[in-house]
C-alpha cells in the first residue's frame, strides 16, 4: 500500500509532502488499519472532495492519498485518524 500525505498552506505557505510504501514492512497492519480509518472516514461524510470549508485562517490543509484514493481535509477539523497519519507519513516518509 503506497500511502502520500501533502501539506499546503499554514503562515508561510511551504508546502511538504511525504511518501511511504507499507509493502513489506513489519507494522503493515497497523498502517493499513490507519489508513483504512481515514478512507472511513470520508466515506461516512467527511468532505474529500475540497476538504472543510471552515478551516482557521493559516491553517495547513491535507491530501492524503493512499493507493490513488485521495482524502482532503485541513486544520483544526483533523479525525484523530486523519491527524495521526498525517504525523506518522511526514515523520517516516521519504
Amino acid at each position: 500500500m503506497r500511502i502520500r500525505v501533502r501539506r499546503t498552506g499554514g503562515f508561510a505557505g511551504i508546502e511538504r509532502s511525504a511518501e511511504v510504501d507499507t509493502a513489506g514492512r513489519p507494522d503493515a497492519g497497523e498502517w493499513t488499519a490507519l489508513a483504512g480509518a481515514v478512507l472511513a472516514a470520508a466515506d461516512g461524510g467527511a468532505d474529500d472532495r475540497g476538504g472543510d470549508r471552515s478551516r482557521v485562517p493559516d491553517g495547513f490543509s491535507y491530501e492524503i492519498t493512499v493507493d490513488g484514493r485521495t482524502v482532503r481535509c485541513g486544520d483544526p477539523h483533523l479525525t484523530e485518524a486523519q491527524r495521526t497519519l498525517v504525523a506518522r507519513v511526514l515523520k517516516e516518509g521519504a
